[in-house]
């Protein structure tokens, strides 16, 4: 029997997801087919009689709209929502805004997937002559965060992104886990990995093959001391999520007609 119980998910499919780009702190919103993934979630969510007590999320909109869209479904609009960059997606410095199938046709597939997938492979950083630079830099929500600006991250691994995210999985989260709370987290594809990373004890080697769909909830079975009861369990469809899994994978790889 499980001493607590957390849903995590990566946010519904974003604007930049639907065309291949790497989208990581950029502030797009939920495009069509994302919306209906959170609504879907949500129903399903629903029909499995969760009752969330409070939601974590990241700063960015798609994370943010993802939890507005499910509690609606669920009817539980008034559950709290707190929001950290901690959980922002992981920031991919000089290739934010490229799309990754043109990537890897000019990089090679392998060096695409050790940026997307790998632990401690850190992309170039965002420098100010990037186009979106000015646009993640100035943005008031990072002049109100934990860290002065100076401080925000210009490139990341998925250590890095484990790195600013566990101060807040130990001093925000885990305390409100403890207490009884059922928690939901509408994070990002990184983030999310990131978290699984700490919580089930996956290798550094293993990670790699560890991919997210957009709007499929896992379920985190823990026990009193918040190891994990089995494997995370991704709610919903099982071939559905298979075939999911496999589209976020080839995102990364050459469209056949060019190869």
């Amino acid at each position: 029997m499980a001493k607590y119980r957390l849903v995590l998910l990566r946010h519904g499919e974003g604007a930049w997801n639907k065309e291949n780009r790497f989208c990581s702190w950029v502030d797009q919103k939920l495009s069509s087919d994302g919306i209906k993934e959170a609504q879907n979630c949500g129903k399903h969510l629903k029909a499995l009689g969760f009752e969330f007590d409070l939601v974590f999320t990241s700063v960015l909109r798609r994370s943010i709209q993802t939890a507005w869209l499910i509690l609606e479904e669920m009817g539980q609009e008034w559950v709290p929502i707190q929001s950290s960059w901690r959980l922002n997606e992981r920031h991919y410095g000089a290739l934010i805004g490229l799309n990754r199938a043109e990537m890897a046709l000019n990089h090679g597939e392998e060096q695409v997937k050790l940026w997307r997938r790998s632990y401690d492979v850190t992309p170039p950083p965002i420098t100010e002559s990037h186009p979106y630079y000015e646009e993640i830099y100035n943005d008031r929500r990072y002049k109100c965060s934990d860290v002065s600006q100076d401080n925000l991250p210009k490139a990341e691994s998925l250590k890095d992104v484990l790195d600013r995210l566990l101060p807040y999985w130990n001093e925000k989260i885990v305390p409100e886990l403890k207490s009884g709370k059922m928690i939901l987290i509408s994070a990002h594809g990184n983030s999310s990995r990131a978290l699984l990373k700490h919580v089930e004890g996956i290798s550094d080697e293993d990670i790699i093959n560890v991919t997210l769909p957009t709007g499929v909830p896992i379920l985190l079975e823990l026990d009193e001391n918040l190891h994990p009861l089995g494997p995370h369990q991704f709610l919903g469809d099982q071939e559905a999520i298979q075939a999911a899994i496999k589209k976020v994978e080839d995102q990364g790889k050459v469209k056949s007609a060019e190869k």
